[in-house]
């Protein structure tokens, strides 16, 4: 009988090398993308679109008439979209299919994400030649809508989307961070916006407003809850006071620096004004415009595109009527350490096409792609919240122009929306992004693990010192497995340099495995035969 456990032992041992060479050399994936000659319209094509969308039906809107009107355009080509709650749903449901080669054909997603989906072969289609094809690429003659060219896309935003060298999606929506202010309470405090602010004058001003009677009522709003300064997204947070005072979070190439003096300075910082009450988290507490709009709190930092639930008159406030508390807003870039040279993270959706074993439909998938960045989509989009258009052509528009001119007037122009999106415009070369590289997006959900680690340990009245600092620092590396990110990246690297393995080699090997994999199969066979008989 031991016999027959050893060949069932080398048996799962073949079959395990079967799939490690499938790994190694990704027999999972299919063929380089080629372009079609032409695109067959004789033929009907079925796309799936994933995208995100939030409370806001507007958008949904927005995708619906984008869809109905493309295929309207191409009448052989139907659309499927289906819309997800959060971008983290969404890579997690691509990771899962690319297994099973399921993925959708077109995807709004992020190029941290783009760069772990490539870790499979061929799985993301690479646009640079289909940027230039005469006739279905940027501004084809065959494309029956106005497509933009590539020169028309804003550059630091294509840029975005070029990694191993290639572009591996075209920028949807662009987005940054704004710090939404209740001017009246800052007033209130003594104290004088300014255009550009500073974290000293944040803290200086959430410090003061954290004072309370003995009571527990707060000074300035008169309620037993305030939290002065909120911020939304901690890993930007902590990217964006690492890149303002140029210091270390990773490489190009993917090796991690976040772990330094200047970051364990920064966090020392925040505990000491968590300590005083003046901070706190979205994770923690809840969201940021929710408590600016009860009165409740001062800074609150969250996404131009989250400027519609921002003040006292937000179209999409989500608290009830009675909680609300009038005040002037006003809208500011995040605060700077140095106020000459803003820096502000850049952000926002970008939309990538999967490759098919069916390259026309690979092509089907790509002309929606495009339809996406038409004016009429883009601008459509951006009123929805506080993106600006990706596209010089959109944002050159009289439609736009107009729409920007119109601040205040109604909700769709809702004026706090309009100047988040005025602030960015202003902006743009002043916005950054952090390296894309496989791993990415766990050193971004490192950098703000960071930050809640240490919000939460001041506010159950642990002892934050540097051998807290040490576990720290140790527990977020375990946590993300950061320390064997450089590592698995050499190990890409070395694969990605062999190449994919001749069919002809792959046929071979996987033909002797087969013929091993019959041979133990025969003998299991005959052993067990034996054992029925009486031999054994």
């Amino acid at each position: 009988m031991k016999g027959a456990y050893r060949l069932a032992a080398f048996m799962l041992t073949m079959v395990f090398t079967i799939s490690l060479f499938s790994g190694c050399h990704g027999s999972r994936g299919m063929s380089e993308f080629a372009m079609p000659e032409s695109f067959d319209e004789a033929r009907q094509f079925e796309i799936t679109f994933w995208a995100k969308n939030d409370t806001n039906r507007n958008q949904t809107r927005i995708y619906e008439k984008a869809i109905s009107d493309f295929e309207a355009l191409y009448p052989n080509i139907k659309v499927n979209i289906r819309l997800y709650t959060d971008y983290g749903k969404i890579y997690n449901d691509v990771i899962t299919n690319i297994a099973t080669n399921t993925t959708p054909n077109v995807c709004i997603t992020y190029p941290d994400h783009i760069a772990t989906y490539l870790t499979g072969d061929n799985v993301v289609v690479p646009l640079d030649k289909l940027f230039y094809d005469e006739s279905y690429g940027l501004g084809g003659g065959k494309l029956r809508f106005a497509s933009p060219k590539k020169d028309d896309i804003v550059q630091r935003y294509l840029d975005e989307c070029y990694f191993d060298e290639h572009y591996y999606a075209v920028p949807f929506m662009r987005s940054t961070e704004a710090c939404y202010i209740n001017k009246t309470y800052v007033e209130k405090l003594g104290f004088t916006l300014p255009d550009m602010l500073t974290w000293d004058f944040v803290w200086q001003v959430a410090d003061k407003a954290a004072e309370k009677d003995a009571d527990g009522v707060y000074h300035v709003n008169g309620q037993k809850v305030m939290i002065p300064f909120i911020y939304k997204s901690t890993d930007n947070m902590m990217i964006s006071l690492l890149k303002q005072k140029n210091a270390g979070y990773s490489t190009d190439s993917g090796e991690v620096l976040i772990f330094n003096d200047d970051t364990r300075s920064m966090l020392y910082t925040i505990a000491e004004h968590v300590k005083k009450g003046a901070f706190s988290t979205f994770k923690i507490s809840g969201y940021p415009a929710n408590f600016l709009n009860a009165g409740q709190c001062i800074f609150a930092i969250d996404s131009t595109a989250g400027a519609t639930w921002m003040g006292t008159e937000a179209p999409l406030s989500d608290i009830s009527a009675d909680k609300l508390v009038q005040f002037e807003t006003a809208v500011r870039p995040i605060p700077q350490f140095d106020p000459a040279e803003p820096k502000m993270i850049s952000q926002g959706p970008s939309i990538c096409v999967f490759n098919k074993a069916d390259k026309q439909e690979v092509l089907a998938a790509w002309l929606f792609c495009q339809y996406l960045l038409s004016d009429e989509v883009q601008i459509a989009y951006s009123k929805t919240e506080g993106y600006v258009p990706v596209t010089c052509t959109a944002r050159q528009n009289a439609e736009y122009i107009d729409y920007l001119s119109r601040a205040g007037e109604d909700a769709e122009h809702y004026e706090v929306k309009i100047q988040a999106v005025n602030m960015l415009l202003e902006n743009v070369d002043n916005t950054f992004v952090t390296p894309v590289y496989n791993g990415s997006a766990s050193l971004r959900d490192a950098a703000g693990q960071l930050i809640e680690n240490v919000t939460k340990s001041i506010r159950r009245k642990e002892s934050v010192d540097d051998a807290y600092m040490d576990k720290l620092y140790s527990d977020v590396t375990s946590l993300y497995r950061l320390d064997s990110s450089a590592a698995a990246l050499g190990q890409a690297k070395s694969a990605a340099e062999l190449g994919p393995m001749p069919a002809e080699s792959r046929a071979l090997i996987i033909g002797l495995v087969c013929a091993w994999l019959l041979i133990g199969a025969y003998a299991l066979y005959q052993m067990i035969k034996s054992r029925r008989n009486g031999h054994i």
